[in-house]
């Protein structure tokens, strides 16, 4: 399965209710615009460089996430500062809820998808993008 196709199903799930009328190509196309891509797929080493270049919280929230353990929690408005209200809503509008809601639901679904997309911090055994290498360095 696809990260794009792991990210839109986990995204829609943590809506529930709300996300039961959503369509999935439409969670993927916005999802392919609102966060890193590489040929098509998710970057998942781009998304967490978003977080490490951040610096602070962000940067040990996205740690925690890459790691075995439990991960740290990501706000709505965690959301907001790092990928810009204005893609945030752009996003939202694209699959048909409020930002708000757009927000809160990435909010769940962003740690699920880097936790999935790793083990023990290792993305390089799931992922073989370029820059995976450097990225961890500057991790670990």
């Amino acid at each position: 399965m696809s990260l794009l196709k792991m990210a839109s199903e986990l995204f829609i799930k943590q809506l529930g209710g709300q996300g039961g009328g959503l369509d999935l190509s439409s969670v993927m196309t916005g999802l392919q615009q609102l966060l890193p891509t590489e040929g098509g797929d998710l970057d998942i080493p781009a998304l967490v460089q978003k977080f490490t270049g951040s610096g602070g919280g962000l940067a040990a929230m996205a740690s925690s996430w890459l790691g075995d353990g439990a991960n740290q929690s990501f706000s709505a408005a965690d959301v907001m500062g790092l990928l810009g209200q204005d893609k945030v809503s752009q996003f939202a509008d694209q699959v048909g809820v409020d930002s708000q809601t757009a927000a809160s639901g990435l909010s769940d679904m962003i740690p699920q998808l880097i936790d999935k997309a790793s083990s023990g911090g290792d993305l390089l055994s799931n992922m073989a993008g370029p820059g995976a290498a450097s990225l961890l360095g500057k991790l670990f």
